[in-house]
């Protein structure tokens, strides 16, 4: 289990992965019980992606994880070109609030 540091206020609070999960999916649904909506799921593998990238930073020779890295990256550009041919408003919505480079 991942745990992440986060600074609110002045204390910096421990978040678990689950936890971490739970916010991004409320951040980014569309309704209250949405947990599978391209946007959601961009929201996640971008923060996978994120956490990955920071991992191999340090552990450059974890083959199995850059190999999760690669997979993460090809899953979330199909959404987002799903998302994109869709309806490009919430594509555009989601690049900004992601911040993604498109």
């Amino acid at each position: 289990m991942t745990v992440k540091a986060v600074k609110t206020g002045k204390s910096t609070t421990k978040i678990s992965g689950r936890q971490q999960k739970k916010k991004i999916i409320s951040d980014n649904a569309l309704h209250k019980k949405d947990t599978g909506s391209v946007q959601v799921q961009i929201a996640i593998l971008t923060e996978k992606i994120r956490y990955l990238t920071d991992h191999l930073k340090t552990h450059q020779k974890d083959d199995h994880g850059r190999r999760g890295l690669l997979h993460a990256v090809g899953k979330r550009r199909k959404l987002l070109e799903y998302i994109k041919k869709k309806d490009k408003e919430v594509y555009k919505k989601i690049l900004i609030d992601l911040d993604l480079k498109r």
